[in-house]
Order: C-alpha cells, then sequence, then structure tokens
C-alpha cells in the first residue's frame, strides 16, 4: 500500500478535516485519509495513488497544498 502526505494550508477545525476527507476519499485507489489538524497535515493511504488528483481534491476541498512527501 502507498502512502503520501501533504501540508495543506487553511485548515483550522474539525468541519475542514471533514471536508478534506470528503472530497480525498473520492479519488480511486484512495483507502484511508487521515487528517492532523496541529501538524496542517493530510495523509493518503492506498493503491495506485494520483498526486495530481489528491491535490486537486485538496483544493476543490477549498484547501490549499504547500508540499508533499512521498513515503
Amino acid at each position: 500500500m502507498a502512502q503520501k502526505q501533504y501540508h495543506v494550508t487553511g485548515m483550522s477545525c474539525e468541519h475542514c478535516a471533514a471536508s478534506i476527507r470528503e472530497e480525498v476519499s473520492e479519488v480511486p485507489g484512495v483507502s484511508e485519509v487521515v487528517v492532523d489538524l496541529s501538524a496542517d497535515a493530510v495523509t493518503v493511504h492506498g493503491t495506485d495513488l494520483d498526486d495530481e488528483r489528491l491535490r486537486a481534491a485538496i483544493v476543490e476541498a477549498g484547501y490549499g497544498v504547500a508540499d508533499s512527501v512521498a513515503a
């Protein structure tokens, strides 16, 4: 299983986290989305993860993506 982590800007509450989880969960291959509000981080687990689609889903939810780290 692959994992990607993103530093997300603009998150401030659980509603923000829920919005991101909802949008990112719809990307094909995603099996789990973990949002850490205190670290402004989103970690995505799944197979054949498409970085471009994951970033687009975060932006679609209304937030920015500062960087990513493939793990």
